[in-house]
C-alpha cells in the first residue's frame, strides 16, 4: 500500500486508500505472500481504514452575526422553557414523489422492489411536501403531507392544524408560541409575503407567536434537523412510497427508544405559488422587531 496510500495535509489523521481488499490480496499473492481479502479486510478495519462517505461539515460561509443570533436564540428557548410556554422547531423536508420511482437506502426482504429504470417527476403520480413541527421539551414530531407546493401560505397552514389538534391540548394555557426555522424557503426571514401569512396564523390562534431565525449556513443546528428528520428518513429508507397511504404509514413508524414518537397527516389544499406581498399589505403589518438582530427575530401579535 505504500504507493496507493494518501493522507490529508491538513489533517495528519485522515488516511485513505484506492485499493479494495481484493486488490490487496492479488498484489500479495504475485508477492508471494498469499492472505485472504477478508483477512485483509478485517486488518484495515482494526486499524480504522473503512468505507466512508463525504460528510457535509464545512459550512459554506460565516455570517458576522452568527454567534450573536446563536445566544439570542439559547436566551429565547430558555426564557420560554423557564415560563412553561411551547417552543417548536419547524422545517420542511425534501419534496417526495409518489410511485414506483426510486429512492436510496436498504431494507431487509426476500427479494428487491421494483421501481422505473428513470426517476423521470413526470412518471411520478404525485409530490409529497413533508412539513416538520418539532417539539423538543416532549421529544415529539408531526409532520404535515402537503400535495401541491411548498409555500409561506403552506408553512403556516401547517402549523396552524398542528396547533388546532395537538398542540392546544399539549400547552392549554399557552401564552405565546417561540418557532424556530431557518432564514429561507416557506418562512423566508427576507419575505414579507412569510411575515404576513404568520399574522394571519397568529390571528387564527389567538396566540403571539415569536420567530427567532438560524443564520445563513446554520440551519443544520436548528433541532428538527438532528433530533427529528434523522429519524423519518431511517424509517423511510429504501421504501418505495408507492401511494399516500404506505408514505405516511412508514413515516408514522419514526421512533426512538428515547421516547420520540410521530404523527402524521395530510394536507390536500392546494397552495398558490408566485405570490409577493402588496405595498398595501407592507404598510398594514404589525410585526413587532426586535432591537438585536431585528431582521431575525421578531414577533406577530393578533389583532384580537
Amino acid at each position: 500500500m505504500e504507493f496507493r496510500t494518501a493522507g490529508d495535509p491538513d489533517e495528519e489523521d485522515i488516511v485513505y486508500t484506492d485499493l479494495s481488499p481484493q486488490d490487496l490480496s492479488e498484489r500479495l499473492t504475485k508477492m508471494g505472500t498469499p492472505v485472504g481479502r477478508d483477512a485483509i479486510a478485517q486488518w484495515l478495519d482494526d486499524a480504522g481504514i473503512r468505507r466512508r462517505q463525504i460528510r457535509k461539515d464545512i459550512p459554506g460561509g460565516e455570517h458576522p452575526d452568527r454567534d450573536c443570533q446563536f445566544e439570542r436564540i439559547a436566551e429565547l428557548v430558555s426564557q420560554y422553557e423557564i415560563a412553561g410556554e411551547p417552543w417548536f422547531s419547524i422545517d420542511t423536508k425534501a419534496k417526495e414523489h409518489l410511485g414506483l420511482l426510486y429512492r436510496k437506502g436498504r431494507v431487509r426482504g426476500n427479494r428487491s422492489f421494483e421501481a422505473f429504470d428513470h426517476d423521470f417527476p413526470s412518471w411520478a403520480d404525485g409530490v409529497l411536501i413533508p412539513h416538520g413541527i418539532f417539539d423538543p421539551k416532549a421529544n415529539l414530531g408531526h409532520i404535515n403531507l402537503g400535495l401541491s407546493h411548498d409555500t409561506s401560505e403552506f408553512a403556516c397552514e401547517s402549523f396552524r392544524r398542528f396547533w388546532n389538534t395537538f398542540g392546544h391540548r399539549r400547552y392549554p394555557d399557552a401564552k405565546s408560541i417561540l418557532l424556530t426555522c431557518d432564514g429561507g424557503g416557506s418562512n423566508s426571514a427576507s419575505k414579507y409575503i412569510f411575515k404576513y401569512d404568520l399574522e394571519r396564523l397568529s390571528d387564527s390562534i389567538g396566540l403571539p407567536i415569536r420567530i427567532a431565525h438560524y443564520p445563513p449556513y446554520c440551519s443544520k443546528y436548528n433541532p428538527i434537523e438532528r433530533r427529528f428528520f434523522p429519524h423519518v428518513g431511517r424509517a423511510c429508507s429504501g421504501m418505495l412510497f408507492d401511494c399516500l397511504d404506505t408514505a405516511v404509514s412508514l413515516m408514522r413508524r419514526a421512533r426512538t427508544r428515547t421516547g420520540l414518537r410521530t404523527t402524521v397527516a395530510v394536507i390536500k389544499r392546494m397552495f398558490e405559488t408566485g405570490r409577493n406581498a402588496t405595498k398595501e399589505m407592507k404598510n398594514n403589518l404589525r410585526i413587532v422587531y426586535d432591537d438585536l438582530l431585528p431582521k431575525w427575530n421578531y414577533v406577530a401579535n393578533p389583532q384580537t
